[in-house]
């Protein structure tokens, strides 16, 4: 077994001899693993002279005639050169009028506003220019402000149910909170901004929700009917109905149902007669539930509002062929349909199809 060979010195290894601070001194130059200059001037101290410009500002001292055109750089240069030559006598700091000390003294960025009280003007201006409009639709409004959103008055102030925006607006000396109403989240909110004619839905009305899932769309329905109306919302997923419950917590005129929309029977001694029916209910039999749900608690003369999502019905089939396909089963029930609008580009192959249900005779007059 052959000995160990001893191992080769630090500089046959390559790494060469340690540098001490003290050596490089002595030889008048830095190494250059210390990424210093190789050599300073003597009576050089550039940070010291720095240091003492800013000393000197900080005590309210401004900028002198060597340092009123360049700034702190070049007043620190001047004390280098002070410093170097003692002979030229004392450098002066004395400010002029709007010179580079006083700009200097003020801090970064000079007298200039910062960002933050930049973007806090803008949001007071904003919010003084905000405004809000009544929409066609009784119990809807579109807020006019740094972006326009279409918006419910806010039954709970104070309370957001999904994260929405909430925006305050004075009117006539009164603060009223509004609820920006997303229409990539709610398909009524989406059919509303598409053009819809009617809605049906208004102040005081009572209202059977089908499919509320965990309250978004209940929430406005909600905010548009007021104390004084009522939306039953009937939701069969109990994971969803628990956020419905926690939101009807907050909201009286909201009473959950949590039952299968195909057995209205169920819950037919919660819920009374209603003036309309919304679905949103995404099953292939939708118009059968509606339909089932009308003849029990929808009053003559009522309407109906009912999303259609063509590949939840027929995904082989064009979503045209659906949509007129459904048209086709809310007649043979006595659901007279009377507007068909897609929902282009909120939601894609949807369609929102609103009705009357037993249309009244129309009395004549003489």
């Amino acid at each position: 077994m052959s000995a160990r060979r001893p191992p080769r010195p630090r500089a046959a290894r390559g790494g060469g001899p340690r540098w001490s601070s003290s050596a490089a001194a002595a030889a008048g130059r830095w190494p250059t693993r210390d990424r210093r200059p190789r050599q300073l001037p003597p009576g050089c101290r550039v940070p010291g002279a720095r240091h003492e410009v800013r000393a000197q500002l900080a005590r309210g001292g401004g900028g002198g005639a060597a340092a009123a055109g360049a700034g702190a750089g070049a007043a620190a240069r001047a004390a280098t050169r002070a410093r170097a030559a003692p002979g030229r006598g004392p450098v002066s700091w004395a400010a002029g009028a709007g010179g580079a000390g006083a700009r200097a003294a003020a801090g970064r960025g000079g007298q200039r506003r910062g960002g933050a009280a930049r973007s806090k003007s803008r949001r007071r201006k904003g919010a003084a220019s905000a405004s809000v409009e009544p929409h066609r639709h009784e119990g809807v409004f579109l807020y006019r402000g740094a972006e326009d959103a279409l918006v419910t008055l806010n039954m709970v102030p104070g309370q957001s149910v999904y994260g929405e925006r909430r925006l305050t607006v004075t009117a006539g000396g009164v603060k009223q909170e509004y609820r920006a109403w997303n229409p990539f989240r709610s398909k009524l909110a989406a059919a509303i901004l598409g053009g819809v004619d009617q809605i049906h839905i208004k102040p005081k009305s009572k209202v059977l929700y089908l499919g509320a899932a965990s309250g978004t769309t209940v929430s406005h329905v909600s905010d548009i009917i007021g104390p004084d109306g009522l939306v039953y919302a009937v939701e069969f997923s109990h994971r969803a109905g628990r956020d419905l419950v926690n939101v009807a917590k907050k909201r009286t005129n909201i009473i959950p149902v949590l039952e299968d929309a195909r057995h209205p029977l169920k819950y037919r001694m919660l819920i009374g007669m209603v003036d309309v029916i919304f679905a949103d209910v995404a099953q292939p039999d939708q118009s059968r539930i509606v339909a089932l749900n009308a003849h029990t608690f929808l009053r003559n003369g009522g309407h109906f509002l009912i999303s259609i999502k063509a590949n939840c019905i027929d995904s082989t089939a064009s979503a045209e062929a659906v949509f007129a396909s459904e048209v086709r089963k809310l007649q043979q029930e006595n659901l007279k349909p009377q507007e068909q609008l897609t929902l282009e580009p909120y939601e894609r192959d949807h369609a929102v199809v609103v009705g009357v249900y037993r249309p009244l005779p129309k009395s004549g007059g003489k």
